[in-house]
């Protein structure tokens, strides 16, 4: 396996860097992604401000303080607290390869225990080529539900 820094593939941008206390909850706002390792990063949704752009949706949120490395695909667009960065990619990616590359970021939190943070390094993080994604990466959950399906019809179909 081909190992490439996380910079070869992803853009690594530091995030909004809001405080929710001075946000307003709305639970039907825009995402506040922190550095939880919880509920895909959102630890709250507030009130959208005209003022302050959202980090993109399709970008991978990373936790470079807290809860170092929890890393998730956002699918809206949101805001962010501390010591959040957000991962564009470099090259056309689907969502699968984008869940597999949190998986893999993820992996490399052991790096980092006894307070360490991710904030100077993770430009420079090792993560499989995108040549090396699996292949059952993409289609995966569509097989498994293709089987499934068959098995269910096949369990109808018995006497």
């Amino acid at each position: 396996m081909k190992l490439v820094t996380l910079s070869t593939l992803f853009s690594v941008t530091y995030g909004v860097n809001l405080e929710l206390n001075r946000m307003t909850v709305n639970v039907n706002g825009i995402p506040f992604v922190g550095r939880s390792d919880r509920n895909n990063g959102v630890t709250a949704h507030v009130v959208f401000s005209s003022g302050i752009v959202p980090n993109p949706s399709g970008t991978l949120s990373v936790a470079g303080g807290g809860s170092v490395l929890a890393t998730f695909l956002q699918l809206e667009p949101y805001y962010s607290g501390r010591d959040l960065f957000y991962l564009t990619a470099l090259v056309p990616m689907t969502d699968s390869q984008k869940l597999y590359y949190c998986v893999c970021i993820r992996s490399n939190r052991y790096r980092y225990s006894y307070g360490r943070q991710a904030n100077k390094t993770l430009k420079e993080l090792l993560i499989p080529s995108l040549d090396d994604v699996p292949e059952w990466v993409d289609g995966g959950l569509s097989r498994v539900i293709s089987d499934f399906s068959k098995r269910l019809q096949s369990i109808g179909d018995e006497p």
